[in-house]
């Protein structure tokens, strides 16, 4: 690392040092909607006249809402739905930052503290802690389960999440769900809900498709097209920034092998910037999508991301953000994931690019 921030970055705690601990209840009591969808609602969901299917999303789901909210049927409501042989259960199909999690939350804050958010991954991370009967009696005193980001390329994690929704379902909790299709895909949308009906077996007729069409307003092909950061630029931008950390991106792989993808929120509960230097194509595949989970969490928390690239000074004119994977992994099996971390990341970059030009407050 230059000189000259060698003596500013002292003063920079490192990512690699925070070591969470997390009992079960705050598993449970961080399944709402994360800060970066805080003020997420229908009506600030702008649909594009030019993908109808986004406004016939909004209005379906607002239906749904309107039926789980407080207040809506009393404690009759499940009993409502008995009758009807089936609870409501939604899966929205579509591809990357279309703002299918945007109506996932507004979703869930229309239905309010009855309604339980998280990812597929924290819900399998909370099957791992709490046991799974224990978990459907938790997630059985809700009205409404919202998985984000069902994953369908882990065979044992898909069944024990289509048994879980069924037990869900069964108990009268409704249901929904969002996954991502890869973008140029052919048939997309269409082969991604065929994937997920086969998968969950025998809930696939409880749910109910919603496409929703659209471009990825993140645009992540330019984001990810930014040149890295000098290292002294980012070293000196964290030792400014109170709550920031710095690493590198081996030291932070390292350290999330030691620390539960469960945790990884908890790692960041007052980080307000996370600094990496070095950064380089991550070639192990167990590394990468620990890396994917942590990405999650940062984009779930608004925590801005300094990248400072490892290649030697004037190779290659690829962004940071986009050397994080080989292209092996951008084609293999994990694709999805990779580039949802790719979205995202980009999009934190770019608010971590805005620090170096902005001083902190």
């Amino acid at each position: 690392m230059p000189d000259a921030g060698t003596e500013s970055t002292a003063r920079v705690r490192a990512l690699a040092d925070i070591r969470p601990v997390v009992p079960p209840t705050r598993l449970l009591a961080d399944l709402v909607p994360p800060r970066h969808f805080a003020d997420a609602r229908f009506a600030t969901y702008r649909a594009n006249p030019a993908y109808p299917s986004q406004a016939s999303t909004v209005a379906r789901l607002e239906e749904v809402g309107a039926q789980l909210a407080p207040g809506a049927s009393g404690r009759g409501m499940r009993g409502l739905f008995a009758k009807r042989k089936a609870v409501p259960a939604i899966y929205m199909d579509g591809g990357f930052g279309v703002g299918k999690t945007h109506l996932l939350t507004s979703l869930a804050h229309a239905v309010g503290p009855d309604a339980a958010y998280g990812t597929f991954v924290e819900y399998t991370n909370l099957v791992g802690a709490l046991g799974f009967q224990a978990t459907v009696d938790a997630l059985a005193t809700k009205r409404l389960v919202c998985i984000d980001e069902f994953e369908l390329d882990d065979p044992g994690d898909t069944v024990l999440m289509s048994r879980l929704l069924r037990e869900l379902a069964d108990r009268g909790v409704a249901l929904a769900a969002t996954s991502n299709t890869l973008p140029g895909s052919l048939g997309e949308g269409r082969f991604a809900a065929e994937d997920f009906l086969r998968e969950i077996q025998a809930m696939a007729a409880r749910f109910e498709v919603m496409r929703v069409d659209g471009e990825d307003y993140r645009h992540r092909a330019v984001v990810t097209e930014t040149q890295p950061l000098p290292a002294d630029v980012v070293a000196q931008v964290a030792a400014s920034h109170p709550g920031a950390t710095l690493d590198s991106l081996d030291e932070v792989l390292d350290h999330l092998r030691h620390v539960h993808p469960s945790k990884y929120g908890a790692m960041l509960d007052d980080v307000t910037l996370v600094a990496l230097t070095g950064v380089h194509p991550v070639s192990e595949q167990s590394a990468a999508l620990r890396l994917v989970v942590l990405v999650d969490r940062l984009y779930d928390r608004d925590v801005p991301v300094l990248l400072a690239g490892g290649q030697a000074e004037g190779a290659g004119a690829a962004g940071a953000e986009a050397a994080m994977f080989t292209d092996e992994m951008l084609r293999g099996g994990y694709r999805k994931k990779y580039f949802r971390a790719l979205s995202r990341l980009g999009s934190l970059a770019e608010d971590g690019r805005a620090l170096t030009r902005t001083p902190a407050a």
